[in-house]
């Protein structure tokens, strides 16, 4: 191929494009690899999901897409050799990287990684092992970064509404049997009412430059939840999830708010600025659709609206805005 043929093509990603207009986002998605999460002994060798995008300027015509993979290996290399790293470090190091290599003014890079998390079952103890997804987010340009740290982790969701439900037509079914109502309070704080079961995933993101332990992140999702759930259960164990889940009923937007509240209290130390997501995607079974709740913005945001109540003009920064500043 002649050299002048071999540089138009080299460069037809810098020509100018036909319309001038600048794109939000332009890049790759879906590129499968398998990377190191965790620290030390801890490490664990999974499979994560990387999407890429970097802003396009008007003059430009497109980015060089072949690149981005090349550019995935040279980054995840520089940091599988060091001491340690998370799902976050990770989508930092390879967002500063496409700025300097592809001269981007903005890359935000997301990396979904499958993880095993080890527990035990809430009665008999054993060991069992949930795979739950861990999320880095970051944006990076040539005036700093801002990363998240996220996870999305399943549980279970006892619906309220049909339960308030069964409890009314129990309620006048043992009046009509002859028990009193004071019994009848008895009976029905005794034994667990039914209800319609959602199978719920709840996601939960935090931007802080704090140390988060993700792990404690999949906790507060699934805490949110009627209960957790457990790829190995005993009857035991089926029992105690069965009965909890149903004593706890709650609402997607429950979830939302509950998980909202926990990051609040057990992260104290999360400074205004930072910010959080909470969203709850619950698999109906007695509807053809799903429901879906979430809730995002900055710390201060939900701080204010805790203390006063729910007043005032109510402000929700969205992620992007977040990441850009």
């Amino acid at each position: 191929m002649p050299e002048t043929t071999r540089s138009s093509l080299d460069d037809l990603q810098a020509s100018l494009p036909e319309v001038r207009i600048g794109l939000s986002r332009a890049g790759v998605t879906g590129v499968q690899k398998a990377v190191r999460i965790g620290r030390g002994s801890q490490e664990k060798l999974i499979a994560a999901t990387i999407d890429c995008t970097v802003d396009l300027d008007p003059s430009q015509k497109g980015v060089h897409m072949s690149r981005f993979p090349e550019l995935f290996e040279e980054a995840i290399e520089g940091v599988v050799s060091d001491d340690a790293f998370l799902v976050e470090d990770l989508a930092e190091h390879v967002a500063r990287h496409i700025v300097e290599r592809q001269d981007a003014i903005v890359a935000e890079v997301h990396i979904t990684a499958r993880y095993p998390y080890e527990r035990r079952t809430p009665v008999t103890q054993l060991s069992t092992q949930e795979m739950v997804s861990l999320i880095g987010i970051a944006a990076a340009s040539r005036d700093g970064v801002r990363r998240v740290v996220g996870v999305e982790a399943v549980g279970i969701n006892a619906c309220p509404c049909a339960q308030g439900l069964v409890r009314g037509h129990a309620t006048e079914r043992l009046l009509d049997a002859g028990f009193d109502g004071d019994d009848v309070e008895r009976i029905l704080e005794l034994v667990p009412l039914a209800t319609h079961n959602q199978r719920g995933r709840g996601t939960l993101f935090l931007g802080t430059a704090t140390r988060v332990n993700a792990e404690r992140l999949v906790e507060i999702v699934e805490g949110s939840m009627s209960s957790p759930i457990y790829e190995l259960l005993k009857r035991p164990d089926e029992l105690f999830v069965v009965e909890h889940a149903h004593l706890q009923p709650r609402f997607v937007e429950d979830s939302v708010r509950v998980a909202l509240k926990s990051v609040l209290d057990r992260l104290p130390d999360l400074a205004d600025d930072d910010f959080v997501l909470s969203r709850q995607l619950n698999f109906e079974t007695i509807h053809a659709h799903e429901v879906v709740a979430e809730r995002y913005g900055t710390v201060g945001e939900l701080r204010t609206e805790l203390r006063d109540g729910g007043h005032g003009p109510l402000r929700h920064t969205e992620l992007r805005d977040w990441l850009r500043p």
